[in-house]
């Protein structure tokens, strides 16, 4: 692929720059009172859920030139490249291919002569094979007691987004099936899995090691602590560590030799493709604890919602494409308006994880100051981005968002139907309606972050210092309901929208350097630390740091 042209130089952007500098003093009060019915002319629905982009500060001539900006940075071609497997990540040179993991059994996508599908799929099978074997209560521990606890050792991509999703999905758990509690361990500390270790039957627990590399050392040392404890607490006998390790391990990888040297068995294995990137693997066997917390046939569905987003993200004209015109907000807001900051506010509690995983989808992905042919960039790319529970938030962070001088950018996220499941009759009655209290706040809240004072008549003018200026910009994302299905598509349509957007910054989103070099600092520390040897090669402060650490503690 040819460098093409920096996208600051070309015609589309100079003309959004020149546009910008007459928009940004426009309220948005205004732009609601220039013509009736902005909220329909800026509403589009696809995969289950309603995207309304009315509260952002634009005119129509504004989402024109971003649509001419999309198609200046190629963006209908670059949606092919992803979607047909070509390498689209170009550093690493592998596709990105996370859409592969919830195509249908019957479809068919060629990579490199390979039919990629067939392997897919193989591995569903083979963790719907597992998924059976736990719900039956027939995959039992070294000592013979089923399995009730499944521990989840991941970190990063491995641990966010299963992490996410079951806690998302809580509702969906199988009622009639032996039960099996799911638990999520990621902290290098050792903190989250000590608490487990404490609580947890050794004879009645299984560790899933999840690790693209199967070197991470954040899992493998949490992994060699669950080992060593198992190993302690059951009996001792003829091949009772292989036995612990037959039975008390599963491993998700894309290196099945590492597994293998590690112990895991050749059965207890899950495949893991190098061209899925960890932040965008919860679609396959990394998705292991989901379908065990879910059930097998809700993950499916979970699949399923997501690849409706794909084929919408495919398919749509650019101007009715919601990744696509989500995409351009963030660019209309970050690039031309300078609103650097980005807060999700899910008003459901089931996503209280919804924000940390976008957290690492969004930044790690285009946190990025390179182009895809090495040039420096002087525009800015990814927003920070950061969330909470939007009622919780509303007593935290809020105060910031209505009278604070930083200007952000709110995707508000809730469900328009809940309880609908709920069997008793008064108390469906009351849920519902603290469920329309919820709704209330999350459209009373954006309405205040648009309009200001002027969302209220008042008697009377306000002092300063109770005074809202209102014109902060946000999305609203309405669900029909928080299922499976549409659980998946939101999760793909900010995929996708991360994608546009790195497109339009001719950056790579699937590629992650900037994390390795820590890495490769911590291991030299930690061989000072232990070894005592060489801290004088290091700058005052670190010296210092380990000085104090060796001085105060065992170490």
């Amino acid at each position: 692929m040819t460098a093409r042209e920096p996208i600051d130089k070309q015609q589309a952007w100079r003309a959004l720059s020149q546009h910008a500098d007459a928009m940004r003093e426009v309220h948005l009060k205004d732009l609601f009172q220039e013509r009736d019915g902005r909220h329909e002319r800026y509403t589009r629905r696809a995969a289950g859920m309603m995207l309304d982009l009315s509260k952002q500060r634009w005119r129509e001539e504004t989402l024109d030139m971003l649509l001419d900006l999309a198609r200046a940075a190629d963006v209908p071609a670059a949606i092919g490249r992803l979607l047909s497997g070509e390498r689209v990540n170009r550093s690493e040179d592998r596709p990105a291919l996370h859409t592969a993991l919830r195509l249908p059994a019957d479809a068919r996508l060629e990579v490199d002569g390979e039919d990629v599908v067939p392997g897919v799929h193989r591995t569903l099978d083979h963790m719907a094979t597992m998924v059976a074997k736990f719900h039956a209560g027939q995959w039992r521990g070294a000592t013979g007691r089923a399995i009730t606890d499944v521990v989840n050792l991941g970190v990063g991509g491995s641990d966010l987004g299963p992490l996410m999703v079951t806690h998302a999905l809580a509702d969906y758990r199988p009622r009639d099936m032996h039960p099996v509690e799911v638990h999520f361990a990621s902290t290098m500390d050792g903190s989250q899995l000590a608490d487990y270790l404490t609580r947890l039957n050794p004879e009645t627990t299984l560790f899933v090691i999840s690790s693209k590399s199967f070197t991470t050392i954040d899992t493998l040392s949490n992994a060699r602590t669950a080992r060593d404890w198992l190993f302690s607490h059951l009996a001792d006998g003829d091949d009772v560590d292989g036995l612990v390790m037959r039975q008390h391990f599963i491993g998700v990888s894309a290196s099945p030799e590492k597994m293998s040297e590690w112990g895991i068995a050749d059965n207890n294995q899950l495949e893991f493709w190098e061209w899925v990137g960890g932040r965008y693997s919860l679609w396959g066997a990394i998705g292991l604890p989901i379908a065990l917390a879910v059930g097998m046939e809700n993950f499916q569905a979970l699949l399923a919602g997501a690849h409706a987003m794909d084929r919408h993200f495919a398919t749509a004209e650019l101007a009715d494409n919601l990744p696509v015109l989500l995409a351009l907000a963030g660019i209309w807001n970050v690039n031309f308006l300078d609103i650097r900051a980005h807060s999700i506010l899910p008003y459901d509690g089931r996503l209280e994880y919804f924000a940390s995983y976008l957290e690492q989808l969004e930044m790690e992905s285009n946190g990025k100051s390179v182009t895809n042919d090495g040039r420096s960039i002087d525009y800015s790319t990814c927003p920070v981005l950061w969330g909470q529970l939007g009622p919780n938030a509303q007593h935290a962070f809020y105060q910031l968002l209505h009278q604070g001088t930083q200007p952000v950018e709110c995707d508000f996220i809730a469900p328009i139907r809940r309880y609908d499941r709920v069997e008793d009759e008064a108390t469906r009655k009351h849920l519902k309606a603290q469920h329309r209290l919820t709704l209330a706040n999350c459209f009373a809240q954006s309405r205040v972050l648009m309009l200001g004072d002027d969302a209220i008549e008042d008697d009377g003018p306000r002092p300063s210092h109770k005074r809202y200026r209102g014109n902060q910009p946000s999305t609203t994302l309405l669900l029909d309901r928080l299922t499976p299905e549409t659980l998946g598509a939101l999760v793909a349509l900010y995929e996708h929208k991360v994608f546009v957007q790195a497109t339009i910054w001719d950056i790579n989103p699937f590629d992650q350097w900037g994390v390795e070099l820590g890495k490769k600092i911590a291991t030299q520390t930690e061989q000072i630390l232990t070894t005592h040897e060489g801290v004088e090669s290091l700058d005052d402060s670190s010296r210092g740091l380990i000085e104090t650490v060796w001085r105060e503690s065992e170490y």
